[in-house]
């Protein structure tokens, strides 16, 4: 599992520069959050070595770095559920990254 994790955190380290001091998780009716946010980089889950992708209608599946509100954030836009098929432990791997790319902390939302 570390290195899954790591092999993430490598691959987003090389993909952008931003080191987001929040992240969000958006859940069913918050995706468009993401109109607020002053984007600066998005990154599909798909192309994230080790991401689960989300298969529910209306969850994007990506991450949203930009700012919001004078904070530079990273938006998960699109979660992954359990019923989905994904393991506990696969939703470890999308929250360690979030945490270990410079946030402070981490909300979750959902319907």
């Amino acid at each position: 599992m570390l290195k899954k994790i790591n092999e993430t955190l490598s691959f987003l380290s090389e993909q952008t520069a931003i080191k987001p001091k929040v992240g969000i998780i958006l859940g069913t009716g918050l995706g468009d959050l993401v109109n607020d946010i002053d984007v600066q980089q998005t990154i599909d889950y798909k192309s994230i070595p080790n991401f689960p992708v989300s298969t529910v209608e209306g969850h994007r599946g990506q991450l949203v770095f930009g700012s919001l509100g004078g904070k530079e954030l990273v938006a998960m836009q699109g979660r992954f559920h359990y019923y989905e098929g994904y393991s506990m432990r696969a939703n470890i791997i999308r929250k360690n990254p979030a945490k270990n790319i410079g946030n402070l902390g981490t909300i979750g939302c959902n319907a």
